[in-house]
């Protein structure tokens, strides 16, 4: 350790002491309804995170009615048969807690973070709107009008999130990955009543549900409690299972070019299709991941190096992989270009950059520090127990299981160079992918 720069050797020494504590305890059991429940324990804080998620997100929406799915997410926080509108919150507020919800493709998640000792409480109200929910016109109304506003400031007000959108949707011609989770603007303003009611009745229900405790609590606890709120309710008997229609063979290669006066920093965009972790399979989504780190994983990536430092050509690099999903994801590199530089001379340069690395392939030195900050990324995130829920969560209701989430370390740190080009010789193949320019609009000459 003496021959090693000070600096270096105080890094390593909190990261070899927090290695030596063992993962959080994690337990998982069933109630007779289906509802499947999962305790993370951790002691240090006498704080729970309770979670309920649905394995009902965007994707699962019928064809007409897109954005429904986080409709019904907003319409959870009116009122029920026990709590009046907006009570819900108000409730979690007032006993020192917090709460919220979000909507993704594959699943839809409520969560509170309250002292431990609150813990009856949430399951009280959670498992309350889990089947009492109480809705009028008037709540659709002025909702619906709420998503609408948060629709424009998210998407219609940027550029950027209406690329995106077009980009998304020149990926995916036929599975729903392709339809915005907030939904098409037309659709949303025509969702009612009874499209809202319809989702609920078919999604909300325990053997659909997936209740996720972290914190303060041990699975005794909790399986009493789960016992008492949520074990009364009745199973959907009626619920299918989760089929959507898949992507036809793609053949040639797709481009869009997206413009807008607002644009200030134009870039591009390239996406592939990607397979997502598998349950029990998750070794080509390990070596995608660590392939985007290689790629556009920092300063030390292969794309910022050559483009950023090397060829001056671009000002941010990254490359991404989107896996965690029920369906296939997405692979995706990302290039802004430097001033006086532009949008075609920014693609070639980043594929002379992957071409080149197709043929000198992984650096070793570069994959054992990935690895090594991965491994020290999974060990301090331990000290998150709201992110450990969601990470379980995530995965359950994306197909995934308790084991493969607990393999995952151990699976990216068994990735070899080797396994990462056969992962790249898959993906890159330019008539299987979408590149997008974002760009100014055009100067219009008298």
């Amino acid at each position: 350790m003496r021959h090693l720069p000070l600096a270096f050797a105080l890094a390593l020494t909190p990261l070899t002491a927090v290695t030596a504590r063992a993962e959080a305890p994690v337990t998982s059991f069933e109630l007779e309804n289906g509802m499947q429940v999962v305790v993370i324990e951790d002691h240090r804080a006498p704080v729970v995170e309770h979670m309920v998620w649905y394995r009902a997100g965007s994707a699962d929406e019928q064809p007409g009615v897109s954005g429904v799915a986080h409709f019904l997410e907003h319409l959870l926080f009116k009122g029920t048969q026990k709590l009046d509108p907006g009570e819900f919150s108000k409730v979690v507020a007032a006993n020192g807690g917090s709460d919220n919800a979000f909507t993704s493709f594959d699943q839809t998640a409520y969560h509170q973070r309250v002292a431990a000792d609150r813990l009856d409480l949430m399951m009280e109200m959670e498992s309350d709107r889990m089947v009492n929910l109480q809705l009028g016109e008037a709540d659709i109304l002025t909702e619906r009008d709420v998503i609408i506003e948060e629709r424009n400031m998210r998407v219609e007000n940027d550029p950027r999130g209406l690329f995106r959108e077009q980009l998304q949707a020149a990926l995916y011609l036929n599975h729903p990955y392709g339809t915005p989770i907030i939904g098409w603007r037309h659709e949303m303003e025509a969702l009612d009543l009874d499209a809202a009611l319809d989702f609920y009745r078919q999604y909300y229900a325990p053997n659909n549900a997936i209740l996720i405790v972290a914190g303060d609590v041990t699975p005794d606890e909790v399986r009493r409690l789960a016992d008492k709120y949520y074990a009364p309710i009745p199973p959907n008997p009626d619920l299918k299972p989760r089929a959507r229609p898949s992507e036809p063979r793609q053949m040639a290669e797709r481009r869009l070019i997206f413009r807008d006066a607002r644009v200030s920093t134009p870039y591009v965009n390239r996406m592939y299709l990607a397979p997502e972790r598998d349950p029990g399979a998750q070794e080509q989504g390990a070596a995608l991941t660590i392939l985007a780190e290689i790629l556009g994983g920092g300063q030390t990536s292969v794309l910022n190096q050559a483009l950023q430092f090397d060829q001056k050509k671009a000002v941010y690099t990254s490359a991404y992989y989107n896996g965690s999903s029920l369906d296939d994801g997405s692979f995706g590199l990302f290039v802004v270009p430097a001033p006086g530089v532009t949008l075609e001379d920014a693609e070639a340069a980043m594929d002379e950059v992957v071409a080149k690395f197709m043929v000198e392939g992984v650096d070793p030195a570069q994959l054992e520090r990935i690895k090594f900050q991965m491994k020290a990324s999974q060990i301090y995130a331990q000290d998150n127990v709201s992110g450990l829920a969601r990470r379980y969560g995530d995965a359950l209701t994306s197909g995934l299981t308790i084991e493969d989430v607990q393999a995952w370390p151990e699976i990216l740190q068994a990735v070899t160079a080797e396994d990462v080009m056969a992962a790249a010789e898959m993906i890159f193949d330019r008539d299987k992918s979408v590149t997008g320019y974002l760009m100014p609009a055009e100067e219009v000459t008298q």
